[in-house]
């Protein structure tokens, strides 16, 4: 706790270098002189980038919104790079149903008079914030920890609920049962579970690699605001991720992709083990070549219908800003770990389901990239009826 690290990947992606830094958070912190106390750049980081900055928003009168009102000034990227390929993609490709509440929705409701003591306190803590001793680790972390906390106490407002029904039913959206809010305040059933997870993203903005990353590139931390994706949970047999200019060697002309069973998290998570890896050539979708076959022992399942509440800030995908991944998402239900079975699995002893499902996930990067213009960096799935969802995309970097 409270190292810092350089990572190195490999040339082939598979593997990664880890070198602790001397100075551990602290060493975060120094990003800009004055920016609460630090002055010059710790040994070992890079200078922070130049004309990066965020855009505060303002809370622009909707608590909650379904998915054809989804703009750059109310919602995040994740949400409006979905909206854009609606309507636009070949119908065997899938998009989930989305709601969002945006920019700017926690602001309002932390204003309510019922939340009037939690505000005051967070208030003091984000004055402690800013003058904080990043130096001393366990305070820092005790800090973060305690505005989190502060924010999941939080209660909905009527009109959040109101609006929040009204998006779900506009994009058909099951509403979860019960009454929204934390159960410590009312809440029950799968409402206080939605709630709890909702709060868990707006709480997101305070971890530590939030911070420490907003502080390092001399952003205001306080002009980060999130918005809130609201989707329902795909039952995934595989989860792929695609990146539509093949990052290893450069080239625009090959897709690489990798896929694993189960869902997503278990890819872009600390999962042991490899996933299947594949490159495809644009002008020969439909013969792609496995580059290397899976490992990871477990997957992760859903085995009933739930919602999963995306982060969607407006420190994510910043030009010259790695903000994608900082901040949390978090599904309603907890997904299952399950043991993977490769030697029954058709992925890896039916060649030809591998080549019907790795072309046709080709062939989805494709039409994404050709749809929006530019090389991507996507994420998917394919369902156990074989339907296949794009649930999520953005410029690949």
């Amino acid at each position: 706790a409270g190292q810092a690290v350089r990572c190195t990947p490999s040339p082939s992606a598979d593997d990664l270098r880890v070198e602790v830094i001397a100075g551990g958070a602290a060493s975060l912190s120094g990003a800009v002189s004055g920016a609460g106390g630090g002055s010059g750049m710790s040994s070992g980081m890079s200078a922070p980038p130049r004309g990066v900055s965020i855009n505060r928003r303002k809370f622009a009168g909707r608590h909650a919104v379904p998915s054809p009102e989804f703009t750059g000034e109310i919602v995040g990227s994740k949400s409006r790079n979905l909206q854009e390929l609606r309507g636009r993609l070949p119908d065997w490709i899938n998009l989930p149903a989305s709601a969002a509440l945006p920019f700017c929705t926690f602001d309002v409701v932390l204003d309510s008079p019922d939340n009037a003591p939690i505000k005051l306190e967070l208030d003091k803590m984000k004055a402690e914030l800013r003058n904080v001793d990043f130096g001393n680790t366990h305070a820092f972390e005790q800090l973060l920890r305690n505005m989190r906390g502060a924010i999941q106490d939080v209660v909905p407002t009527d009109v959040l609920t109101n609006e929040m029904q009204q998006s779900f039913a506009a994009e058909r959206l099951d509403w979860p049962q019960g009454r929204l809010g934390p159960v410590s305040r009312g809440g029950t059933g799968d409402a206080a579970k939605a709630w709890a997870a909702i709060t868990t993203v707006w709480a997101s903005k305070y971890n530590e690699r939030a911070v420490l990353s907003c502080r390092k590139a001399g952003l205001t931390h306080e002009d980060v605001s999130m918005a809130v994706l609201c989707q329902p949970v795909v039952q995934a047999r595989y989860a792929f991720v695609l990146h539509t200019v093949n990052p290893q060697t450069q080239n625009s002309d090959e897709i690489y992709g990798e896929i694993v069973c189960g869902m997503g998290e278990s890819l872009v998570g600390n999962f042991a083990g490899r996933a299947m890896s594949f490159v495809a050539k644009k002008d020969d979708l439909t013969n792609p070549k496995v580059t290397g076959f899976p490992s990871k022992a477990n997957g992760l399942f859903t085995d009933d219908p739930t919602l999963i509440f995306r982060s969607d800030s407006n420190g994510e995908d910043l030009e010259g800003f790695a903000g994608a991944g900082l901040y949390d998402s978090i599904q309603m239900d907890e997904p299952h770990v399950r043991a993977v079975d490769y030697s029954q699995d058709p992925l890896v002893a039916d060649e030809q389901f591998r080549n019907q499902v790795l072309a046709a996930i080709a062939h989805a990067a494709y039409e994404v990239e050709k749809t929006l213009g530019s090389p991507q960096d996507i994420e998917g799935c394919i369902a156990a009826d074989g339907s296949l969802y794009v649930v999520q995309t953005r410029p690949q970097v």
